[in-house]
């Protein structure tokens, strides 16, 4: 299962790219929308209960691509059935991220209006989202703790989510591996090295 970035879609270029690598190999692949079509209405919660009944199905690996590393990571602190998971820039931390970035005198007219304008990548136009996302973020572990095997990619140049926060978690989680790259934070310009790496960590077991 691949889950997509923030503001992002199934039809990333990231998406088409892995996705197609593994049915290459012959794997059954599931790319949802993780805003369900709604995404004035995105929040941690309702991404969780959407990807649940793929993972209540059967053993699955997941790849999960900046907020959804972080969705990915979530979820395999949570359900056994995660087995393999896949990281690119995952978003940990993400609500102190996001207070950051957005900063207090943003925060509060947020907060104040309910809404804000947010360019949507795969929409290709701005949407409105809700202040409930980070209501809801803030819930959660900002490093999720759990034990399966987890190959970890960043760049080192990411501006957008920090490769010190993978570099955290890969030091507390003998179970993880950190590849860094020399890259961004969308790293479509790596994708045939990750995919190297990547194709040898998932057919390392039986899936």
């Amino acid at each position: 299962m691949y889950l997509h970035g923030f503001a992002s879609s199934p039809h990333s270029r990231k998406a088409s790219f892995l996705g197609s690598r593994l049915r290459d190999l012959g794997l059954e692949v599931e790319i949802p929308a993780l805003d369900q079509n709604e995404f004035e209405r995105l929040t941690i919660t309702r991404q969780i209960e959407l990807v649940r009944p793929y993972i209540d199905a059967g053993p699955v690996s997941i790849i999960g691509s900046s907020l959804g590393g972080y969705l990915a990571a979530l979820l395999a602190a949570r359900y056994s059935n995660a087995r393999r998971l896949v990281l690119l820039a995952p978003a940990f931390d993400f609500h102190r991220l996001w207070v950051e970035e957005m900063g207090p005198e943003r925060l509060a007219a947020w907060r104040e209006r309910g809404a804000v304008g947010v360019y949507h990548y795969g929409a290709n136009r701005n949407l409105e989202l809700w202040y409930d996302l980070m209501q809801d973020a803030e819930t959660y572990e900002p490093f999720p703790d759990f034990d399966q095997p987890a190959l970890l990619f960043h760049g080192e140049y990411d501006s957008v989510v920090p490769v010190s926060l993978s570099e955290h978690f890969a030091a507390r989680h003998p179970n993880s591996r950190l590849v860094p790259l020399p890259s961004g934070h969308e790293l479509t310009d790596v994708l045939d090295r990750i995919w190297a790496v990547t194709e040898t960590f998932l057919t390392a077991a039986e899936l």
